[in-house]
């Protein structure tokens, strides 16, 4: 099922959440709503799903006017961040729960429910109950009773904000691989721009209520539109009012054309590449990032004076 936004605009008394916004999602993919606290992307999420109505505008499902049909009429899948789960439920219950709702054959339920359950990792745990389980395990049973009934788009709200970094990690991965299996329409909100370029094929990016740029994860960091994707999907810094990402400053022992005058205050090893921390004459800061094998032969050390300059730079209007 694709998903159209068409022009819609949400306000709650003075304060305007969605501005005007317009977003194409195509069937069968997976998008991400990126932005900071605020930006109007959990309040889209809410309108497409039909949890809120817009002020104006239209959402269009598989070209359907879907505008002021009710979220059970819109054949959506919805999970929220901390789970909503039916704590007196077990997890096969919890799973079965909207099935049951729509009065589907018994067999068909218990079919439904093995399928889900062996697709989430979660064969094992079928007769425990929430509370018995770790935080990346709820969410992954809440993954499974969205998807029981079949639903043609899946939304999800910050799905993984109430778990720690290495669970979030794994399960980013893991909602990679579950899409590439149910190829349902998703959509997911976030405000980390590592899991929006891990695992989404189209990345949206919404600051003030309004989408600064649609694209690939790729499009969004090598071809920024504005400043503000400049510096959110990615590390930039600002080296004479141009905007320079961290793998794009070199770092010369000498000057040189175009170059300015730094200090090296911190250098870190992160594996395969090392990352250099400076500070101009100004005392802004500054990071560069170099591969090992660069950083290696350079001979930089802590304290030691270069001369920065960047290789490509980026100037947006005001």
């Amino acid at each position: 099922m694709s998903i159209l936004v068409r022009n819609v605009s949400k306000r709650f008394g003075d304060f305007i959440a969605v501005d005007h916004v317009s977003l194409e999602v195509e069937s069968g993919s997976l998008t991400a709503l990126l932005g900071p606290s605020g930006s109007g992307k959990s309040t889209l999420l809410r309108i497409i799903a039909g949890l809120e109505t817009a002020d104006e505008g239209q959402i269009l499902l598989s070209g359907r006017d879907a505008t002021r049909l009710a979220p059970q009429r819109r054949n959506i899948g919805f999970v929220f961040q901390h789970y909503a789960a039916f704590k007196h439920m077990t997890v096969r219950e919890n799973v079965a729960f909207g099935l049951k709702v729509r009065k589907r054959p018994k067999e068909e339920i218990r079919d439904r429910v093995d399928e889900l359950l062996h697709l989430v990792q979660l064969e094992g745990f079928a007769h425990r109950y929430p509370a018995q389980l770790s935080g990346g395990q709820r969410q992954r049973m809440g993954l499974a009773r969205a998807l029981a009934p079949e639903p043609q788009v899946l939304l999800l709200d910050e799905p993984f904000g109430a778990l720690d970094a290495r669970v979030r990690a794994e399960l980013r991965e893991w909602l990679r691989q579950l899409h590439d299996v149910v190829h349902v329409t998703t959509v997911f909100v976030t405000h980390d721009q590592a899991e929006a370029m891990e695992i989404s094929d189209q990345i949206a990016v919404v600051n003030h209520g309004r989408l600064e740029q649609v694209g690939a994860p790729r499009d969004l960091y090598d071809r920024p539109a504005s400043e503000f994707v400049m510096t959110f999907v990615g590390d930039a810094n600002d080296v004479g009012g141009r905007l320079v990402r961290p793998h794009d400053l070199e770092l010369l022992n000498e000057p040189a054309d175009g170059s300015v005058e730094a200090m090296i205050v911190r250098v870190t090893i992160l594996g395969r590449d090392a990352k250099v921390e400076l500070h101009d004459a100004g005392g802004a800061e500054l990071v560069a990032l170099l591969t090992r094998d660069d950083f290696d032969d350079s001979g930089l050390w802590r304290g030691q004076t270069v001369w920065i300059r960047p290789k490509h730079e980026r100037a947006f209007a005001a």
